[in-house]
């Protein structure tokens, strides 16, 4: 059965970009005990998608994959017209889909890797804004909704050595998100950052370093990586209604790092 940790939010379509995998997984299970109908968008592992699927369907909630390519306009244009036609008005976002490259100084980097960081980091997340306010915005007719952006702690740390792209990718989030949210403060959306530190996720493998997390979590002054689990709620609560006066908000879940 769905276990619900705090009251439901009834009639309340959330689409979660990555989110067959870390972070996204971990956020579209919890937004299904919230109450959510959950899209996953995803980009090619869609068995990670579908078992995400599988979790949500068995503990009782309503859950939908459908691939995507962020970094694609045009993929992305269809997505939202699929949310609209399987799982009704969208009222959340959460761009939590993002790249990384293999670790890198800066003068080791060409343009087409820069241009793939960017394509889907920083792109994906405008394009993605862009369709879910067309459908929340009280501007074209909506209800409102809320939208929470994830950045990363590389946006203050600056990643020298290793992701430099990634670091300046997710700074321009934290600008992003402070701009959208003056932008459609007054059309009934909330637009808020979640910015994780070292977390347990499959994406330091993608940089070269799996076990990147144990090796800085030193770093950390709480002496741990953090969990898909504690980033999870703190992107949930800033959806819900308990921040409800909360916009324009970057939140770090760094462990004081």
């Amino acid at each position: 059965m769905l276990t619900s940790k705090g009251p439901s939010v009834p009639q309340q379509v959330v689409l979660i970009t990555g989110g067959g995998r870390g972070i996204g997984a971990a956020t579209s299970i919890l937004a299904a005990r919230k109450g959510y109908s959950v899209c996953i968008a995803y980009k090619s592992n869609s068995a990670a998608a579908e078992a995400v699927v599988q979790t949500i369907s068995r503990e009782g909630g309503k859950a939908l994959a459908v691939p995507a390519d962020i970094s694609r306009e045009d993929n992305t244009v269809r997505l939202f017209e699929r949310i609209d036609s399987t799982l009704g008005p969208l009222t959340a976002l959460v761009n939590n889909a993002g790249i990384l490259e293999r670790q890198m100084r800066v003068d080791g980097m060409d343009v087409p890797r820069l241009s793939r960081v960017f394509a889907t980091n920083v792109f994906g997340s405008f394009v993605c804004a862009r369709e879910a306010i067309r459908r929340m915005s009280t501007r074209y007719g909506g209800k409102g909704g809320a939208i929470v952006n994830l950045s990363s702690a590389a946006s203050r740390i600056g990643s020298p050595n290793e992701y430099v792209d990634y670091a300046a990718a997710k700074a321009a989030i934290d600008t992003f998100t402070e701009g959208l949210a003056k932008e459609v403060a007054d059309e009934g959306i909330r637009v808020n950052a979640v910015r994780p530190g070292v977390i347990y996720t499959d994406i330091h493998a993608s940089g070269g370093e799996p076990n990147r997390v144990d090796r800085v979590k030193s770093s950390v002054p709480m002496q741990r990586g953090g969990t898909v689990e504690e980033v999870a709620a703190a992107i949930l609560w800033l959806l819900s209604d308990e921040a409800s006066y909360v916009t324009g908000a970057i939140l770090d879940v760094t462990g004081g790092r």
